[in-house]
């Protein structure tokens, strides 16, 4: 099990096949995607890989941080994220992450946080009818009705759908389909749309599901690995 990597969501585009049909992507850019730290099950009793991605000012770091990325040699982070991997899947503290870490048409696991909608009623948040336009309905077109029952139990269960708070939570997207790699820009084309914002910050890693394609390199693909095979 290799590690994932910490990518910002452009935006999405669209691109068009061999066939000429239109594909619908979300861009995400590996942003100095660098190792921080690492953790060995001797010394913390579980075995991962620290990632720090983006830029952030040495002044908006606090002076145990900035220590922390002055040990690992690197600029301070805007993202810092775990990823659990296996013990030869371990990276030295420095090693860049690049774009060829997923190779195309490999699926993967995207995890972020859903855009936050506010408090919302029921119709929006869980997709309710509403009630009916005529036959003596005023004003409540969009409540959801009566939420409990009579004397017995004579409350409302837990669980109701419910108006409330949408959006605004971590959620998964699993076996999205790579269908571009752009190693040169650092840029990923998934296809569809992903969890999160224009900017947000999102952890991609190999589908749990599928599993990792013969293509995609061991334990990673580095910065100096990249540049490397360019060079021949």
């Amino acid at each position: 099990m290799r590690t994932g990597v910490l990518a910002r969501k452009v935006g999405m585009t669209r691109i068009f096949d061999d066939h000429g049909r239109h594909v619908p992507v979300t861009v995400l850019q590996l942003d100095a995607c660098e190792v921080v730290d690492v953790r060995t099950r001797e010394k913390d009793g579980y075995v991962a890989v620290q990632l720090g991605a983006g830029r952030a000012k040495a002044k908006n770091s606090s002076k145990p941080m900035r220590g922390h990325f002055g040990k690992a040699k690197v600029a301070p982070k805007a993202k810092l994220g775990e990823f659990r991997v296996s013990a030869d899947a371990l990276l030295e503290p420095g090693q860049e992450l690049r774009a060829d870490h997923f190779v195309e048409g490999q699926r993967v696991d995207i995890q972020g946080k859903t855009l936050g909608r506010g408090f919302a009623g029921a119709m929006k948040r869980h997709n309710f009818s509403g009630l009916r336009a005529t036959h003596g309905v005023s004003a409540v077109h969009r409540s959801m009705g009566s939420t409990g029952q009579m004397q017995d139990p004579g409350r409302v269960l837990k669980g109701k759908k419910m108006p409330g708070r949408m959006g605004n939570r971590t959620v998964t997207t699993q076996n999205l389909r790579i269908v571009r790699v752009e190693a040169a820009r650092n840029l990923l084309l998934i296809e569809g749309n992903v969890p999160g914002k224009e900017g947000a910050w999102l952890r991609v890693r190999d589908a749990v599901k599928k599993g990792r394609p013969e293509g995609a390199p061991y334990p990673a693909a580095t910065a100096d690995e990249s540049r490397g095979d360019e060079a021949q």
